[in-house]
């Protein structure tokens, strides 16, 4: 296989979901139900999967909560109850079969303590095997602008050369506090970027000073998407966190390796062009429902 051939994808979907407190008491966020273009009501894991599988990614972990295993598990390698088969339409019989498919695809890890995001995408580290891929964040789904996917615009950067990439959107000032921010030397200006910083959710104060992106608008910066191609280099700089307990926000987190990973190989920013839907907290879940459908 070709050194910049991106095969798999890691999602992580360990989280506990707090800001969907109770819903998440009893169902994961990732398996919230979402009503795609095709009017078929699909899990969002679901949405995510069949994201990568646009982008040409042969295999997708999962990293879930060891307790959680059996609920994924059921949803991908297993057809459903006799009793419920048969009481679906002759289509959606089908169309079981083609999630059993994709779980064929699949591969679910475990986080045993959830010690952060950085943390669980350390988790999949032994699965990854010293490969690059394709990170996915599990509580946003993607609407691409073209023919390509979000995802495979990312890769496809990726591929030509042969560096880590951060799919990138513009944001406003005052959601930064929500989100990864970067600011870099435009190579292909509008689209393509050499990042020199990779910030955690800065303070608004912080990105006009140290952020800004030459051409942008006073107050607009550019975010993290949710999408990137990265070197199995991360998991060294994640394990170097570990091992020396180096926490933020009392856990262990993947923006700070992320800048890491730039300094050392270098990393690249592309604006996506395409739009990503949060599901992640309660308002941003009810207007992905409206949007996400008539996009």
């Amino acid at each position: 296989m070709p050194k910049n051939q991106v095969k798999k994808a890691v999602i992580p979907a360990a989280g506990f979901g707090t800001r969907l407190f109770p819903a998440t008491k009893v169902v994961k966020k990732e398996l919230f139900p979402i009503i795609d273009q095709d009017g078929r009501t699909k899990p969002v894991i679901q949405l995510i999967v069949e994201e990568a599988i646009s982008a040409g990614i042969e295999e997708i972990g999962i990293v879930v909560q060891p307790e959680d295993k059996r609920i994924f598990t059921d949803l991908f390698k297993f057809p459903p109850k006799a009793e419920l088969f048969e009481k679906l339409s002759p289509e959606n019989q089908k169309y079981s079969k083609y999630i059993v498919d994709l779980g064929d695809r699949i591969k679910i890890l475990t986080q045993k303590e959830q010690e952060g995001y950085g943390h669980a995408v350390l988790c999949a580290k032994e699965w990854v095997n010293n490969e690059p891929f394709l990170l996915m964040l599990g509580d946003h789904i993607y609407s691409s602008a073209t023919k390509k996917s979000c995802a495979r615009q990312v890769l496809e950067i990726y591929e030509k050369i042969n560096q880590s990439v951060v799919g990138l959107t513009t944001i406003p000032a005052e959601i930064l506090y929500k989100a990864g921010c970067v600011t870099g030397v435009w190579q292909e200006k509008g689209s393509i970027l050499s990042l020199t910083q990779v910030s955690e959710k800065p303070t608004v104060e912080y990105a006009r000073q140290h952020l800004r992106v030459e051409g942008m608008a006073e107050d607009e910066f550019l975010c993290i998407f949710g999408l990137y191609a990265l070197t199995p280099k991360i998991f060294d700089l994640l394990e170097e966190n570990v091992r020396n307990n180096f926490r933020e926000r009392g856990e262990f987190q993947l923006t700070t390796c992320l800048d890491k990973l730039r300094a050392a190989e270098g990393m690249t920013g592309y604006v996506v062009k395409g739009k990503y839907f949060d599901i992640g907290m309660p308002d941003a879940y009810w207007q992905t429902l409206i949007d996400f459908r008539n996009r």
